[in-house]
C-alpha cells in the first residue's frame, strides 16, 4: 500500500480530518511567513508534498481563501496574499474592540485560578522571535479569561494573523522595547487579578493601538502598501 493509501485509509470515516490537518499546516506555515507573501500554490505539488489526495488540498486552500490568506489566480492556482496596511489597520481595529471586551468580561467572571495562570507572563527572555510567541500566547491567555468561547477563539486568530504582519514588518520587531511592553502586560495582569474590568480594557485598547501604530509605521517604511 502507498503512502497516500496509507494516510487516507487511516482517515476514513473522518474525512474533516484530514482536511483541516492540510489546512493547519498551510495556515501555519503562511502565518509563519515560511510561505512567503506572493509565493503560489498549486493543489497538485501540495497533495504531493502532504502525500494526499488534491480534494482535501482544495478544501483547505477555499478555507483560507474564506480568511483572506490566499488568492485564488484563475488556470494558475493560489497564490499567497501579500502584507498591506489595509490588512493591519484592519486586524488591529478589531482587536482593539473584541480584546477590551474579552478583559472587562474576564475580570468579571474569570476564576481565581485562572487569572493567576497570568503570572506566568510577568517575564521574557528571548530573542524577538521568542517575544513575538510570548506575545501572541499572553493576548490569548487574556482573551481565554472571558466567559465567551467564541470571541477569544476570534481574538486569538485575530493575534496570529497579526504576527504576520509582525514578522513582515521587521522594524517593529527589531525596535520594540521587550521590556517595556513586559510591564505593559504586567499593567494588564494586575487589573484583572484585582478585577478591575474598566482599567483593564483601557490598558489593554492603549496597548493594542501601539501596536497597531508601531506595526504599520514599518510596514510604510518597508513599501508594504496595498
Amino acid at each position: 500500500m502507498s503512502d497516500l493509501a496509507e494516510i487516507e485509509t487511516v482517515y476514513q470515516g473522518a474525512p474533516g480530518l484530514l482536511r483541516d490537518s492540510v489546512y493547519s499546516r498551510l495556515r501555519g506555515e503562511i502565518l509563519a511567513c515560511r510561505l512567503a507573501p506572493g509565493d503560489e500554490l498549486r493543489e497538485q505539488e501540495l497533495a504531493a508534498r502532504f502525500e494526499v489526495s488534491k480534494q482535501p488540498v482544495r478544501e483547505a486552500l477555499l478555507r483560507l481563501e474564506r480568511e483572506r490568506l490566499v488568492t485564488v489566480v484563475p488556470r494558475q492556482g493560489y497564490r499567497v496574499n501579500p502584507v498591506s496596511l489595509a490588512d493591519a489597520r484592519d486586524i488591529f481595529r478589531f482587536r482593539g474592540v473584541l480584546e477590551p471586551a474579552c478583559a472587562s468580561d474576564g475580570a468579571k467572571s474569570a476564576s481565581s485560578e485562572t487569572l493567576a495562570k497570568l503570572d506566568a507572563y510577568r517575564t521574557f527572555g528571548g530573542t524577538p522571535e521568542d517575544f513575538i510567541r510570548y506575545n501572541r500566547e499572553f493576548h490569548c491567555a487574556v482573551a481565554k479569561t472571558s466567559p465567551f468561547p467564541r470571541m477569544a477563539s476570534a481574538v486569538c486568530e485575530l493575534i496570529e494573523q497579526a504576527d504576520r504582519l509582525v514578522l513582515m514588518s521587521v522594524g517593529s520587531v527589531q525596535g520594540r522595547d521587550p521590556d517595556k511592553l513586559v510591564h505593559e502586560h504586567i499593567a494588564i495582569i494586575e487589573a484583572l487579578q484585582a478585577r478591575n474590568g474598566r482599567l483593564a480594557a483601557k490598558l489593554l485598547r492603549d496597548h493594542v493601538a501601539q501596536a497597531e501604530d508601531r506595526v504599520v509605521a514599518a510596514l510604510s517604511r518597508h513599501a508594504v502598501v496595498l
